[in-house]
C-alpha cells in the first residue's frame, strides 16, 4: 500500500525535494514542507494529488503542530517522517555569535524534536511508523570552522540513538542518515555570507573555510537523488542499518575516524581499566 511522507526543508535542489522525488517514483504520497511553500508550487502541480505542500518552520512549535495536523487531515496517517530541514553556519568554538549557535540548535536540533514530538503519537497509536532523521558526517567527525554545527549534528546522533531503542517495540523504526558532500544549494550562501568571528585569531581559519566551501559548491561529489534512492533501498531491508552515510568521501572519514577513536581508546586501556576501585 501506499505510504505517506512527512519530510521537512523542501528546498528546491536540496535533499527534501530529492526524497520526495524518490518516494513519489516508488507509488508514495509526499506532504513537503518549506518555510517559502511558493517555490514548490510549480513542482506539486506535476504530481497532482500526490504530492502536498505545507508552510512550515520547524523552530515554531505551534505551527509544527499545524502542520502536521493539516497532513493528516489531507492523507492520513504519516507513515514516514523524514527530519531534513536544518542549516550549518561557520565559526569558531570560542568566538561564534552566541545568537547564531543558539538559533542553529534551535533549527537543526529542537526543531528536529519538535517534528518527532507531534508524529510519534500517530505512528504509536498505529503500532507502525519510520523516522528518518538527517544527520551528516560532521556528526559523526567534528569540522573545523563547523564546530558548533557538528555539535548539533552530534546531538541529532545521540537522539536517534536512544529513540530508536524508545520506539522499537512500538513497530517503529528510526535510522540516523549521514552525508558527506552532497551537491545542494547548502554552500551556495558562503560567497555571500561575510565571516561573522568576534576575536581576530581565529580569522585566516575561517577564511579558509570559506573558501573551500565557495570553491566546491557546485561541484560536490553527492547526488542527493540517489543519496535519498540509497535510504529508501536501505528502508526496504529484512534488517534496516541504524545508520547510513552516503557518498565515497563521506564513507571514507567515516570509517577513518572510527578507527581513529578505536586506536586511541585502546592504545589508553590500561589508564582507563585502572580508574575504578581495587577489586
Amino acid at each position: 500500500m501506499a505510504k505517506t511522507w512527512f519530510i521537512t526543508g523542501g528546498t528546491p535542489g536540496g535533499f527534501g525535494m530529492a526524497f520526495a522525488d524518490a518516494a513519489l517514483e516508488v507509488g508514495d504520497r509526499v506532504v513537503l514542507t518549506a518555510r517559502r511553500p511558493d517555490e514548490l508550487r510549480s513542482w506539486a502541480e506535476t504530481y497532482g494529488d500526490r504530492a502536498f505542500v505545507v508552510p512550515l518552520d520547524v523552530t515554531d512549535a505551534v505551527q509544527v503542530r499545524q502542520a502536521v495536523r493539516a497532513a493528516e487531515e489531507h492523507f492520513g496517517d504519516i507513515d514516514v517522517l523524514v527530519n531534513n530541514a536544518g542549516r550549518g553556519w561557520y565559526g569558531s568554538i570560542e568566538g561564534m555569535d552566541d545568537a547564531q549557535v543558539r538559533a542553529m540548535f534551535d533549527l537543526n536540533f529542537f526543531g528536529m524534536l519538535s517534528v518527532i514530538r507531534a508524529v510519534l503519537p500517530g505512528m504509536r497509536a498505529r503500532g507502525t511508523g519510520w523516522i528518518v532523521n538527517m544527520s551528516s558526517v560532521a556528526g559523526l567527525r567534528g569540522i573545523t570552522g563547523f564546530g558548533h554545527y557538528s555539535a548539533t549534528k552530534f546531538a541529532v546522533e545521540a537522539a536517534t540513538e536512544v529513540l530508536r531503542e524508545e520506539v522499537a517495540a512500538q513497530g517503529i523504526r528510526v535510522m540516523a542518515v549521514e552525508p558527506g558532500a552532497f551537491r545542494t544549494r547548502a554552500y551556495a550562501g558562503f560567497a555571500d555570507e561575510p565571516i561573522k568571528e568576534t576575536i581576530p585569531e581565529y580569522t585566516p581559519t575561517l577564511e579558509q573555510v570559506r573558501a573551500a566551501m565557495i570553491d566546491q559548491d557546485g561541484a560536490q561529489p553527492g547526488d542527493p537523488r540517489r543519496g535519498a534512492r540509497a535510504v529508501i533501498a536501505a528502508m526496504s531491508q529484512d534488517r534496516p542499518p541504524r545508520r547510513l552515510v552516503l557518498g565515497n568521501e563521506g564513507f571514507d572519514a567515516a570509517i577513518a575516524t572510527i578507527e581513529e577513536n578505536l586506536a586511541d581508546i585502546r592504545a589508553n586501556e590500561t589508564l582507563s581499566r585502572g580508574a575504578d576501585f581495587p577489586d
